[in-house]
């Protein structure tokens, strides 16, 4: 399963999003996003997975 957002801020919905997926029996491959504000280091509360983003401030 592959979780596609608009924006990584605090990464908080994103890793619930994965949490919630690898429950049902999902096996996660990776994250993309559109935007990502790293200064909130959200990026750091996903899974060890690839994560493409478009564009980071």
């Amino acid at each position: 399963m592959l979780i596609v957002d608009d924006l990584i801020a605090t990464g908080g919905t994103a890793a619930a999003t994965a949490k919630l997926l690898e429950q049902a029996g999902c096996e996660l491959v990776g994250f993309a996003f559109v935007i990502e504000l790293q200064a909130l280091g959200g990026r750091q509360k996903l899974p060890d997975v690839p994560i493409v983003t478009l564009v980071e401030y």
